[in-house]
């Protein structure tokens, strides 16, 4: 798994200060962002943070790379809807070799791990095969309409690939552009951090939350799973390891 921020809204904590010192002051916005300094932006962030205003930080924006992750993670995260995505479509790119994730419960049984590789390789082999019988059946539908041999060849695998890929496999790997808000990002964490969160999506907010705290450490200082600042939500169904998680996010976060 890969995860880089690509782009994000320019200073930050400063757009989001500016945003919220707005509503409580009759200073015209030029004046507002001329009095804010790092140290003075960072302390309005922190306090909209302690009176629970989260709205001024749905201005700041987060652009993000993803590759390396399952169709299988995909479905998970286009759950979070306050959220744009872009996601390479199988539909138009060819799945030749296609790469997969091997989950580590599944990769710490040897048994397990050699079933696993075998299943992958019949899935390629049935792609394949799949997609040259079709691409054959449409290359002389084309052709029987006129269409050049060129055209025909290149309409017809992707007419081919787009039905082809029924019989791909969820672990198929991905890679995707996605952009969310601020305020929408602390959801996605207090969610998807949590122990209880499926693993490769939990490993996706973990790194998400590196690179977010990295360059707005006011406005994700108290991201992560609900535990980390507070109870835990999930009642019976805990994981019972609040210390450790706040240890955890700590240390993910650089606090001392």
């Amino acid at each position: 798994m890969k995860v880089a921020l690509l782009t994000h809204t320019p200073l930050p904590e400063h757009t989001v200060a500016s945003a919220a010192r707005l509503c409580y002051s009759p200073a015209t916005i030029d004046e507002l962002r001329e009095k804010l300094t790092e140290d003075k932006a960072a302390a309005f962030v922190d306090m909209l943070a302690e009176i629970g205003h989260e709205s001024p930080i749905e201005h700041a924006n987060f652009t993000f790379g993803v590759e390396g992750v399952s169709r299988s993670l995909l479905a998970q995260l286009t759950r979070h809807r306050l959220a744009s995505y872009s996601v390479q479509s199988q539909r138009y790119v060819a799945e030749a070799h296609f790469e997969y994730v091997l989950p580590p419960e599944i990769a710490a049984i040897p048994e397990a791990a050699e079933r696993y590789r075998r299943a992958m390789q019949e899935d390629q082999e049935h792609y394949e095969a799949l997609t040259a019988l079709l691409k054959a059946k449409h290359v002389k539908e084309f052709l029987a309409n006129g269409m050049d041999e060129k055209a025909a060849n290149r309409a017809a695998e992707k007419k081919a690939i787009e039905d082809a890929r029924f019989v791909l496999p969820n672990a198929c790997t991905t890679k995707l552009i996605m952009t969310m808000n601020a305020r929408s990002l602390l959801n996605f964490f207090r969610h998807r951090c949590c122990n209880r969160a499926q693993w490769e999506i939990r490993e996706l907010a973990e790194l998400m939350l590196k690179e977010c705290v990295a360059v707005a450490p006011h406005l994700f200082k108290n991201a992560g799973p609900s535990c980390v600042c507070g109870a835990c939500p999930e009642g019976k169904m805990t994981c019972g390891k609040i210390k450790e998680m706040r240890e955890k996010y700590r240390a993910i976060k650089g606090a001392e």
